[in-house]
């Protein structure tokens, strides 16, 4: 049975549109990359020349990336012998209908098609015979293969939600969520750059476009995502802020403030990119840059400041950030705001990196102690 649907087949059929590249062939680039007025949205609408598709009365919509994602799954499914394949499909046009975002679906897809190919070794075929035992079972599978915590929790908690997607399509009974299996995840603490590794790190960037890069997410606690993904017209120059319509993470939008040393950096990169490219990073091959490619700079930048196995981060510069800013008295709930987070007690997690009173009272105790200057009858707080 073929599981993608006469609309997903069209869509795979539709033709290019072809852009008007005559009109690039009297542009002199460097020219255009010496302007950069305050306003980046104002400068492209000054551009003597626009690139725009034909228009034709047959010319169909450009497919989303979300459509072609699900096609990708759907037809990936189709290839499979899997069990339980006609729900497994409903399932993920649920998850398209939600609008839930390409990562969001990858995940999905990934955990269910992992646990329904773990299902099948167990020698079951039919989903209805599906036991709490055999969701244990695959948690302990994953747990042996050395996952993480995190991950391990994350797929559990894809299985159990397509378990309720099966329970409300009345294929599974209410008794495999009544006693859930739960991941007991560790506590651990943001991890931030020390003060002297950051400025060593900083101190060896040469590329314009890297150092533009790093900088704002230093100054800014933007998602990595979230900075690819923002477009050269997202940015106020004027202002020193850049607009985050959809987060990466929560999909919530929000408006990202940048400082004088991330505005110099990224003046010196306006100045040298590429005005024909949409996105305000982008690749030597294509018109974005992806996250494997960030990463990698990143990393070769620790390297080359010999801070290779200090197990920094890209997302460390959002945490530096943030402790930064509560280190320089910043209320709570403002952060909150410009980090993006839907809680106050996520946000809450920085206060643990820099309460300097708890701090200086410790120090303080202990060098009282260590002068023998404690008294066992002065009264305490318990």
């Amino acid at each position: 049975m073929h599981y993608l649907s006469d609309f997903s087949i069209k869509n795979r059929k539709r033709r290019q549109i072809c852009t008007e590249t005559n009109q690039l062939k009297n542009i002199n680039p460097s020219q255009l990359h010496k302007y950069h007025p305050p306003d980046l949205s104002s400068y492209f609408e000054k551009i003597p020349f626009q690139i725009k598709a034909k228009k034709s009365e047959n010319a169909l919509p450009t497919i989303s990336s979300r459509l072609r994602l699900l096609e990708y799954i759907l037809s990936d499914i189709d290839r499979g012998d899997l069990p339980a394949k006609d729900h497994f499909v409903g399932y993920m046009r649920q998850r398209y209908r939600r609008n839930c975002r390409p990562n969001t679906l990858r995940t999905a897809a990934t955990s269910i098609r992992q646990f329904l190919c773990f299902y099948r070794e167990t020698g079951k075929q039919h989903i209805e015979q599906i036991t709490r035992e055999d969701i244990g079972a695959f948690t302990e599978d994953l747990q042996d293969r050395g996952l993480k915590p995190n991950t391990v929790s994350t797929k559990l908690r894809t299985v159990y939600a397509f378990v309720r997607f099966l329970i409300e399509a009345k294929v599974l009974g209410y008794e495999l969520l009544e006693r859930r299996i739960k991941i007991r995840l560790p506590d651990r603490l943001p991890r931030a750059i020390d003060p002297e590794d950051l400025k060593q790190l900083l101190s060896v960037i040469d590329q314009v476009r890297d150092r533009a890069m790093i900088l704002l997410l230093l100054r800014t606690g933007m998602r990595i995502g979230e900075l690819l993904q923002t477009k050269a017209h997202d940015v106020d120059l004027n202002n020193h802020k850049i607009l985050i319509y959809q987060a990466d993470k929560t999909g919530v939008g929000r408006v990202a403030y940048y400082s004088d040393d991330a505005k110099e950096a990224l003046l010196s990169w306006l100045r040298v990119r590429n005005t024909l490219e949409e996105n305000l990073f982008y690749g030597q091959r294509r018109s974005s840059l992806c996250y494997e490619a960030a990463r990698g700079m990143f990393n070769k930048y620790l390297d080359k400041a010999g801070l290779s196995y200090s197990g920094y981060t890209l997302h460390c510069l959002r945490h530096t950030f943030a402790t930064d800013l509560l280190n320089a008295r910043m209320p709570l709930e403002c952060l909150r705001v410009l980090l993006g987070h839907t809680s106050l007690e996520v946000t809450r997690i920085y206060a643990h990196l820099t309460d300097k009173t708890r701090e200086q009272e410790y120090f303080m105790a202990m060098e009282r102690i260590l002068k023998g200057e404690t008294d066992a009858d002065d009264p305490c707080d318990y």
